[in-house]
């Protein structure tokens, strides 16, 4: 595979990022704004994107910006929020068609900026608050969207599990936010939310595809103007060591399958030196349908619906999740503690190491083929401050050895258990 460039450019306001590529016929922008997670303006920051893509002050209306949208050749536009580590980060994405594959007169990749410009820095503003019917709708589309989470018990059960293990921690805020906050948030104050974050969030802008670096850098810089220039955020994140009592947290509700999630802690994040042997120790252990756990747990003694484990990278933890029938806790909590014991005292061979590598890279080349895929792994190195290339990655996990794998999990440690089952009493 070919090497990816990237060339980055220090401008007023924000970071520019070019990734040029021949690989896609189309172009993808995207803007990032990242802020530390914090508990007041988490859902009027999970909200904002959402409303912001509805109208802006040139196209006052969803159907206009739409319209407008469509012009563009079917340009794709989406947004969400994520929490990486301890950062919150809003991302506006667009994919516009290579210039090459039209006969346009003007540059559609100019046309996107503008219209991307345009929804982050000038939305339909009625004096000092947002189009308060575009607000209250985008509330119950979020309300929603809250209680459908609920009511996915895989999905709460990974925030319960979150809520408890990183009690102290911002970690634990919620990045769809939270619905007993919606009442409290009108146009007015979420465009004062709006205004503080322009004026103090990091700004990375991403262009990738068939493009000129110097010529993205010319265009992007006379479309994109951000009046302020704020320090940018140093990377870390609260480190804390799991406690010398494991946490156990047993919730009943009204289900029939039960939810066991545990919580580990690595104190392993992306760009150090041993972030590569974390990512076959998981692949190992519970990342792939050849692992310890989904061979075990679910396979060899028909335990669990599903088993698996994933890390997340930003923050050092390690998180397993099972499916199980809510009488057997204690026999699929030992089969999985059993799991880690046995990566803990190196019981896997180097024949699964090196098979975990190519399964590992793979998936990177995978997420590299990917547009959107490409600039998440890139964006990797804002997130941590580390300078480490997809291409690096790739070769640092071919050098990991049966010896890092284990050292690795001698590092890994039980925090919490949390496990979702039935009411008591109840018959199933």
């Amino acid at each position: 595979m070919s090497n990816i460039e990237e060339h980055v450019f220090k401008q007023e306001g924000y970071q520019l990022h070019m990734i040029p590529t021949k690989k896609y016929k189309t172009n993808t922008i995207a803007v990032k704004l990242k802020a530390p997670l914090n508990r007041e303006g988490i859902t009027k920051r999970a909200l904002l994107p959402y409303v912001l893509q509805q109208a802006t002050s040139n196209y006052p209306s969803a159907r206009a910006f739409r319209t407008a949208l469509d012009s563009l050749y079917g340009a794709v536009l989406s947004v969400d929020s994520s929490k990486k580590g301890e950062d919150h980060v809003m991302t506006f994405r667009m994919e516009i068609p290579n210039d090459e594959m039209l006969s346009a007169d003007e540059s559609l990749l100019k046309q996107g900026l503008d219209l991307m410009n345009e929804m982050i820095f000038h939305p339909k503003v009625d004096g000092k608050e947002l189009d308060s019917t575009i607000v209250n709708r985008e509330k119950q589309t979020l309300t929603q969207k809250l209680k459908s989470l609920k009511d996915d018990k895989m999905s709460y059960a990974n925030t319960r599990l979150i809520d408890e293990m990183c009690k102290e921690e911002p970690y634990r805020f919620h990045v769809h936010g939270y619905e007993e906050d919606l009442k409290d948030i009108n146009a007015e104050n979420l465009y004062a939310y709006y205004k503080e974050m322009l004026e103090s969030d990091d700004m990375d802008i991403y262009v990738q595809g068939n493009l000129n670096p110097e010529d993205v850098k010319q265009l992007v810089s006379a479309t994109i103007k951000r009046s302020n220039n704020p320090e940018r955020s140093k990377n870390g994140t609260t480190q804390q060591a799991a406690p010398s009592e494991v946490k156990e947290i047993i919730e009943h509700q009204n289900i029939q399958q039960g939810k066991l999630h545990l919580g580990y802690r690595t104190s392993i994040r992306y760009g150090d030196e041993d972030y590569y042997a974390l990512q076959v120790f998981n692949g190992i252990f519970g990342g792939f349908p050849s692992s310890k756990l989904f061979m075990n747990v679910r396979e060899k003694h028909s335990l669990a619906y599903y088993a698996a484990s994933r890390f997340e990278s930003h923050k050092g933890l390690l998180l397993v999740f099972s499916g199980i029938d809510p009488n057997d806790y204690d026999q699929a909590k030992d089969i999985i503690e059993k799991q880690m014991e046995a990566m803990k005292a190196g019981e896997f061979s180097e024949e699964d190491v090196q098979e975990t590598k190519k399964l590992v890279i793979n998936q990177l080349r995978e997420t590299m083929d990917n547009q959107h895929g490409l600039i998440e792994l890139m964006y990797h190195q804002v997130l941590s401050g580390a300078s480490v290339t997809p291409e690096d990655i790739i070769q640092n996990v071919e050098r990991v050895t049966h010896e890092d794998v284990l050292q690795v999990a001698k590092k890994v440690a039980l925090d919490t258990v949390y496990f979702l089952t039935k009411e008591e009493g109840g018959n199933e």
